[in-house]
């Protein structure tokens, strides 16, 4: 039998028996909620996630490779804590505890020395992974610290080195496709991503993301940095294979504008081009985006009905005209969607 095989077997182990759990789940007021991603992107969702569902829980990209992260991965060989000191963040409450504590985790200190740019809760995180030896006990006791509103998991048990095919990342050499290793790096070329990939290739996934997957009424995937946030789930096979498997509905939440260096140029359908390109099989029922941001309906629809989707335009972006989603008004973009295209609710 096939190490596919296998994964797929164990993924219909575990959702034997959730119909009667799901069946139990609608008669609830909530939705139960798995946000997929990294960074700043992954943030604004569970910021917006979290006023409209307690249910939530953050599956996060462990490729990081820079600044801070970079630093405590590279000495101590740990899973890089700086999206997962996000995501924390972004599930503090509005009260002054919450506020509070998302301000000391978000702190960076400035100094002459070692701990210059290290973030506070990244180094909380990197103790408590040492003290308890469990990546999950860990962040769910941070979590509980914060008051969080929502859990936060890695998407693999080991650190995930981020690799790119990208033509033209020497200007001197602008028709030649290399190998571009780390995300920091990634993320910043000057040239075309064709495709990315993990190192190890064969990625073991976190059980409880997996499972989270797999009992899940709705998962969001995106928005944020297309090829080193959003793309490196679908290069985790049981993620992968979770995320096709699951009777959850899916919406991918695009982003407000082409990134500099790892989108430049990129239309809202070409995004959904490169995602088809390393998940072919996978299927979406709802596409989001902001209704500005979106020049050409018609090619964005044709190209969510690749994936199965429905494309749904609201307006989620902050009024100051950056390229950043305001929570309220994404969350009642994803409220709506929860109602419409749900098969469970109202929630309210």
């Amino acid at each position: 039998m096939t190490g596919r095989s296998l994964r797929l077997r164990r993924l219909r182990r575990l959702t034997a028996g959730r119909d009667e759990i799901r069946s139990a789940r609608r008669r609830r007021s909530q939705p139960k909620v798995v946000a997929l991603g990294g960074g700043m992107g992954l943030s604004a969702s569970l910021a917006a996630l979290r006023r409209i569902t307690g249910d939530l829980t953050a599956v996060v990209t462990v490729a990081d490779d820079g600044g801070s992260s970079g630093r405590l991965r590279e000495e101590l060989g740990v899973l890089p804590p700086g999206d997962l000191r996000k995501a924390l963040a972004a599930l503090c409450g509005d009260d002054d505890w919450g506020q509070t504590w998302a301000r000391v985790i978000q702190h960076r200190f400035q100094s002459r020395g070692d701990l210059h740019e290290h973030a506070v809760g990244n180094l909380l995180i990197v103790a408590l992974w040492e003290q308890l030896g469990d990546h999950v006990q860990a962040l769910d006791l941070v979590g509980k610290l914060l008051g969080a509103h929502g859990r936060v998991l890695p998407m693999s048990a080991v650190p995930l080195e981020l690799q790119a095919l990208v033509r033209g990342h020497d200007p001197a050499r602008p028709d030649d496709v290399d190998t571009v290793r780390g995300q920091a790096t990634v993320a910043l070329t000057p040239g075309e991503v064709q495709s990315v990939h993990v190192v190890p290739h064969d990625p073991p996934a976190v059980p409880e993301a997996v499972e989270a997957v797999l009992d899940a009424d709705w998962v969001v995937l995106g928005p944020g940095s297309w090829f080193s946030s959003v793309i490196p789930h679908l290069l985790v096979p049981d993620l992968l294979d979770a995320l096709r498997e699951t009777k959850a509905r899916r919406v991918l939440s695009l982003n407000l504008a082409p990134q500099p260096g790892e989108t430049e140029g990129f239309s809202p359908q070409r995004h959904l081009e490169v995602l088809a390109r390393h998940a072919p099989k996978l299927a979406l029922d709802v596409v989001l985006a902001d209704q500005a941001a979106v020049p050409d309906r018609e090619s964005l629809a044709d190209a969510a009905k690749r994936f199965g989707a429905a494309v749904e335009l609201a307006p989620v972006a902050r009024e100051d005209g950056s390229p950043r989603h305001d929570p309220e008004l994404l969350a009642a973009a994803y409220d709506r969607i929860f109602r419409m295209h749900g098969r469970i609710g109202p929630w309210r």
